[in-house]
């Protein structure tokens, strides 16, 4: 058992092992809707089995690297969607590359940090940066959240004008949510509470079911909550034949596998996402790709160390400057993110949902993270399960997202405990971090001009990376201008 008295797991510790089987399942319950969303957003949804191989590849190359000390899954990053964007037109060569110009970009300052220290991070990025920043991570999730409570997966394959906001798929979603509320809380029994998000999903999926279930007796569209066509799909072929051994055992086709069939093919597998846009890789190619990835990179750092603090306050031990350290976390995360590329579909990054898991549950043991990478692995290939977590409906997972992103807003606000708001100084950089990333500010930087003189392309830097930049500097200036006028008094 943990010596942490707020974990029932500490890091090191072995739950058993039949307990350890539904702690993986969670986690990855947890992080599996993120995951599989970023290839969708892409254009890319078949390749939602290799999206899931790659989270597993690269969360154990992260442990790896990290000494199994850090308790957190690593997943399809959000930040990169407009590198990937760019990518795209290059096939999955240019996706690989991108993600190797990334994961560089880590590798780079993880040697850095190596030989130089953390103290000019400390400097850069004190409790007054960090703490927002946490929290915006959090709240610029809460939108994504709610429109999925809403939502009402089977009707939105029909006619449905409401399916995007559906009374009994809210009702389903809060279903979820109090059932993990009240087993997170409640204190004679103590299984249910090291696994509340498990049993949320299955309770509010067993009710949205039962709601389904009636709609499609009684011909009642604003009834059916659940999607059952990738059940339906994964059996069937399109002339209504069975599948045969692929309905229940398949492959993921990761990028290595598409990047070597374009090269030994000549023409780019991602040419029907793109709409025929698509070309072979190139040295101009190469060159556009590292512009749309590399500053993307530089600023995911400032949101990896963020993520690491927060991780680091739940379960009571400084990552970045204690055990394992910053530069193994660089590390195990650029290479890691490389892995799960090429072994994947996208980069990876530590997910929040992962972190919120650790921090409502108390269990930190490292072990679950292991098992829940595993099962990323094993399940990218059986289809059936594949299949029947992809029936999992929006409004059930907006539940459990009201939860998970809750507590990671929470865990930036706990940081303001030793904050003086009072201070001006402190008041302008928590206020200019809160407002830019809760409004959604980005940084779109242009690379290329149409013949025309108009911008054709741009870089964008998330809201919450813009945020944090514009702490940083917010908090730099000042200090600089206090520092100046100390000097002129002495």
């Amino acid at each position: 058992m943990s010596k942490n008295t707020n974990l029932v797991y500490d890091v090191n510790d072995r739950p058993p092992l039949s307990k350890v089987f539904i702690f993986g399942l969670q986690q990855l319950l947890a992080i599996m809707a993120a995951t599989i969303a970023v290839p969708t957003i892409i254009g890319l949804p078949m390749q939602i089995p290799a999206a899931l191989l790659g989270a597993g590849v690269g969360t154990f190359v992260y442990l790896l690297f990290t000494k199994f000390k850090s308790p957190v899954f690593l997943g399809s990053s959000f930040a990169f969607l407009g590198s990937l964007g760019v990518a795209i037109l290059y096939g999955y060569c240019g996706i690989i590359v991108g993600s190797i110009f990334a994961g560089l970009v880590y590798i780079v300052l993880a040697i850095i940090v190596k030989f130089v220290g953390t103290d000019w991070i400390a400097k850069l990025m004190p409790p007054v940066v960090i703490g927002p920043t946490v929290a915006i991570i959090g709240l610029s999730l809460a939108g994504s959240a709610m429109g999925d409570i809403v939502k009402a997966s089977g009707a939105l394959n029909g006619t449905n004008l409401f399916a995007s906001y559906n009374l009994v798929g809210l009702f389903c979603g809060l279903v979820a949510f109090f059932t993990i509320v009240i087993l997170s809380t409640q204190k004679r029994f103590k299984m249910p509470k090291l696994i509340p998000f498990v049993l949320g999903i299955a309770v509010g999926y067993v009710v949205a079911a039962v709601f389904t279930g009636i709609g499609y007796a009684t011909d009642c569209d604003y009834l059916m909550i659940i999607n059952w066509k990738p059940l339906v799909d994964n059996f069937v072929a399109a002339d209504g034949s069975f599948k045969g051994i692929t309905a229940f055992l398949d492959y993921p086709r990761f990028a290595l596998v598409e990047g070597i069939k374009e090269l030994v093919n000549g023409t780019p597998g991602t040419a029907e996402a793109t709409k025929g846009a698509a070309v072979l890789l190139n040295g101009a190619g190469v060159a556009e790709v590292a512009i749309a990835f590399l500053p993307v990179a530089f600023v995911v750092f400032a949101e990896h160390i963020a993520d690491h603090k927060n991780l680091g306050s739940i379960i009571g031990k400084d990552l970045i400057g204690g055990e394992p350290g910053l530069s193994r976390t660089l590390l195990g995360d650029g290479v890691g993110s490389i892995a799960g590329t090429v072994f994947g579909i996208c980069p990876n990054t530590t997910y929040g949902e992962s972190v919120g898991c650790v921090a409502i549950t108390g269990n930190a043991s490292v072990v679950s993270i292991v098992m829940a990478a595993g099962m990323c692995i094993v399940l990218s290939f059986l289809s059936p399960i594949m299949a029947l977590l992809r029936t999992i409906p929006s409004c059930v997972m907006g539940g459990v997202c009201l939860t998970l992103y809750g507590f990671i807003a929470v865990s930036g606000l706990k940081m303001f405990k030793d904050i003086d708001l009072g201070d001006n100084h402190n008041l302008f950089v928590v206020s200019a971090i809160l407002i830019a990333g809760i409004g959604g500010l980005t940084i779109k930087i242009p690379y290329e001009l149409a013949d025309n003189g108009s911008v054709s392309k741009v870089i964008t830097v998330t809201s919450i990376a813009t945020a944090l930049i514009l702490g940083i500097v917010t908090n730099v200036i000042l200090s600089g201008i206090e520092k100046s006028k100390l000097g002129q008094t002495k």
